[in-house]
C-alpha cells in the first residue's frame, strides 16, 4: 500500500470516529437537556402554582381570592399528567361553588385537590428524574465507548504509521551514509513498502553504478585531482599552475584574489591571452622558460589586502622523462607567491632603527676621536708612557666602532633603497692604487706582501669610483685579516670580454663549502672566526657593486685559501 493511502485511510478513519464521538455526545447530551427542561417546565411549575393557591388560604377576603384564581388559571394550562386534569377540574368546581358562597366547608375539599395535583407531579418529577438519570448514565456508557475506539485508533495509527515511515527512510539513509563513506557493496531492500522498493531499486542502481565507477582507474584519478585541488587550495600562499604552451591549469583562491578575476575566468585560459590586460600575471610569467630555475626567486610588490604587499616569487619548472626516453621534458610551470609582507615592515623598522642609532653614535666617537687627538698632543700636555698606551687603546675601539657605525649606515642605505650611484667612466687602475694604498698599513704589520697585478693599458670601466674604491679595500682588508704572517695577498686587475675584473686572492684558511650560499648574507660570519668582524662588509660589497650593474663572486677550497671577484662593464 502506498503511503500517501496510508495517510488518507488512518487520518480519514480518525476524523470519522471523532466525528461519530461528538454526534453521539451531542444526541445524548440534548436528550438529557430535553429530560431536565421537562422537568423544569411542566411539574415544577405545577408545584409553585399549588404552593401559590395553598398560601391564599392564609389570608381573607377578595385579595385571596383573586391569588387564588390568578394562580387556578396557570395551573389550568400547565396540565401534563394523567389524572391532573381530573383533580384541577374539581378543584376549579369547589373553587367555583368556594366564590358564591364563601362556604369554609369547601376549604378542605380544595386543599384535598391542590394536594392530589401536587402528588401526581412529584410522583412525575421522580420519574423523569429516574428517567435523565438512566438517559445520562447511557450517554455517558456509549460517549466512553466511542472514545476508547478513537484512542485505540489513535494509538495504533501512532505506533504503526510513523515506523512504517520512517524505518525505510532510516534505513535508506543509512546505505546513504555507507556509500558516502565508499562502500558502495551497500545495498537496500524493501519487500511491499509501495514507493520505497520503487526507491530502493533506484538506489541500487546508482549504487552499482559507483561501485562500477570506483573499480575503474578514472575514478583513483579523479581523487587524486581532488585531493591535490584541495591541498592547493588550502596552501597560505597564492599558487598558480600553466602547462608548457602557459595555459592556466589550477590556481588557488588566495592567488584569484591578488590576480583580480574569479577562478572560472582563468583556468583553461592562456596566460598570455590574459596577461594583456593583466600586469601581475604580464610580470609572473615573463621570466619563463628551459633556464628560469637558475633565477626563480625575485621579490614583488603587490597590492594585496587593501594594502602594498611583498611576495617572494619562485617559479618551478615541471619536467618529466616520457616512458621509452632519455631526455626530459617541459610539461608545464608552478609559480609560487610567498608572503613576505609583515617580515618586509619589520626590516624596515630594524633599518630605520639601526640608521638612527648609527648616527646618533657617530657624533659621540668623532668627539671622542676629537678629545684623543687632543690628549695626544704636548701642548694640552704630556702623557707618561701608561696613558699613551691607554689613549691609543681607546684610540683603536673608537676606530673600530667609527667603521662599524659607518657599515650599518651604508647598510641602512642598502635596505632602504637609497643608494646614491653616481656612474661615470672612472680610471680602473687609480681604483686598484687607492684600495692598495689604503690597506698597505695594515698589511705592513702582518708583514704580509700585497702582489698587484694590472692590465697595461687598463680601460675605463663604468663605476662609482668612491663606492667601488671601498668594495675593493674592504676585500683586500678581508683578506688580510685572515690570511697568515709572511704570506702573499695577490691582487688584479684584468679585461674579460665586456667586462673588467679585479680578483682579490689570498692563501688563508678558505671557507668551507657548506658556507658558500651564506657568505654573503648580512650578518652571517663562519663559524670559528677568531678574527674581529661584523658580518656586514660582503653584503654591502655585493650590494653596492649589483647597484652598478656589476656581479661579485667567490671562490675558495678549505685549507688553500679565498679568491672574490669583481665585475664591471667597460667604458664604451
Amino acid at each position: 500500500m502506498k503511503i500517501k493511502t496510508k495517510l488518507t485511510l488512518g487520518i480519514g478513519l480518525l476524523f470519522l470516529l471523532i466525528i461519530l464521538f461528538g454526534v453521539v455526545s451531542s444526541i445524548y447530551i440534548n436528550v438529557l437537556k430535553s429530560d431536565t427542561e421537562n422537568i423544569l417546565s411542566a411539574n415544577y411549575n405545577t408545584l409553585e402554582y399549588t404552593h401559590g393557591m395553598l398560601e391564599s388560604f392564609e389570608t381573607a377576603g377578595k385579595r385571596s381570592v383573586e391569588k387564588f384564581e390568578t394562580n387556578l388559571k396557570k395551573q389550568e394550562v400547565t396540565i401534563t399528567e394523567a389524572g391532573e386534569e381530573e383533580a384541577t377540574k374539581d378543584l376549579r368546581t369547589h373553587f367555583d361553588k368556594y366564590k358564591e358562597s364563601y362556604d369554609s366547608t369547601l376549604i378542605p375539599l380544595m386543599k384535598s385537590d391542590i394536594f392530589r395535583i401536587m402528588e401526581m407531579n412529584m410522583q412525575a418529577i421522580q420519574r423523569k428524574s429516574n428517567l435523565a438519570k438512566q438517559t445520562a448514565q447511557t450517554g455517558t456508557y456509549w460517549i466512553a465507548i466511542t472514545g476508547v475506539l478513537c484512542f485505540l485508533f489513535a494509538l495504533i495509527l501512532l505506533v504503526n504509521l510513523p515506523a512504517s515511515i520512517a524505518n525505510p527512510i532510516k534505513e535508506l539513509s543509512e546505505s546513504i551514509k555507507q556509500i558516502a563513506a565508499r562502500k558502495y557493496s551497500e545495498r537496500v531492500r524493501f519487500d511491499n513498502k509501495g514507493e520505497f522498493t520503487e526507491l530502493a531499486a533506484s538506489f541500487n542502481i546508482m549504487a552499482e553504478k559507483l561501485e562500477e565507477y570506483d573499480n575503474s582507474s578514472l575514478a583513483s584519478l579523479m581523487m587524486e585531482k581532488k585531493r591535490i585541488e584541495a591541498l592547493i587550495n588550502n596552501m597560505n600562499d597564492p599558487v598558480i599552475g600553466f602547462d608548457e604552451k602557459l595555459k592556466i591549469l589550477f590556481v588557488n583562491e588566495i592567488a584569484t584574489k591578488i590576480i583580480g578575476l574569479p577562478q572560472k575566468e582563468i583556468i583553461g585560459k592562456s596566460a598570455t591571452y590574459l596577461a594583456i590586460n593583466n600586469d601581475l600575471l604580464r610580470l609572473l610569467i615573463q621570466q619563463f622558460g628551459p633556464n628560469s630555475n637558475e633565477d626563480k626567486s625575485k621579490q614583488l610588490k603587490i597590492f594585496a589586502n587593501n594594502k602594498e604587499s611583498y611576495f617572494e616569487k619562485e617559479v618551478l619548472n615541471i619536467s618529466i622523462v616520457p616512458t621509452g626516453e632519455k631526455s626530459p621534458m617541459l610539461i608545464g610551470h608552478v609559480v609560487i607567491l610567498r608572503n613576505v609582507t609583515e617580515y618586509k615592515e619589520l626590516d624596515f623598522a630594524k633599518t630605520n632603527f639601526i640608521a638612527t642609532v648609527s648616527h646618533e653614535f657617530k657624533t659621540p666617537i668623532s668627539s671622542m676621536k676629537m678629545s684623543l687627538q687632543l690628549l695626544k698632543n704636548t701642548q694640552v700636555g704630556i702623557l707618561n708612557v701608561e696613558q699613551l698606551k691607554l689613549v691609543e687603546s681607546i684610540n683603536d675601539d673608537a676606530n673600530r666602532l667609527l667603521k662599524f657605525t659607518g657599515e650599518l649606515l651604508k647598510l641602512t642605505q642598502v635596505e632602504s633603497g637609497k643608494i646614491q650611484i653616481s656612474l661615470m667612466p672612472v680610471d680602473s687602475t687609480e681604483i686598484v692604487k687607492s684600495a692598495i694604498h689604503a690597506t698597505q698599513t695594515q698589511a705592513s704589520q702582518k708583514m704580509i706582501s700585497l702582489q698587484v697585478s694590472i692590465e697595461e693599458d687598463a680601460p675605463k670601466i663604468i663605476a662609482d669610483s668612491e663606492k667601488t674604491i671601498w668594495v675593493l679595500t674592504n676585500l683586500i682588508s678581508n683578506a688580510i685579516r685572515y690570511s697568515y704572517s709572511n704570506t702573499v695577498i695577490y691582487v688584479s686587475a684584468f679585461s674579460q670580454g665586456n667586462s673588467f675584473k679585479f680578483s682579490v686572492r689570498d692563501l688563508g684558511p678558505g671557507i668551507d663549502k657548506q658556507y658558500k650560499e651564506r657568505i654573503f648574507d648580512k650578518y652571517f660570519r663562519v663559524p670559528g672566526t677568531q678574527e674581529d668582524g661584523t658580518g656586514l662588509g660582503l653584503a654591502i660589497c655585493k650590494e653596492f657593486i649589483e647597484a652598478q650593474g656589476g656581479a661579485i663572486t667567490f671562490e675558495s677550497e678549505f685549507g688553500t685559501g679565498s679568491t672574490f671577484t669583481i665585475s664591471l662593464n667597460v667604458a664604451s
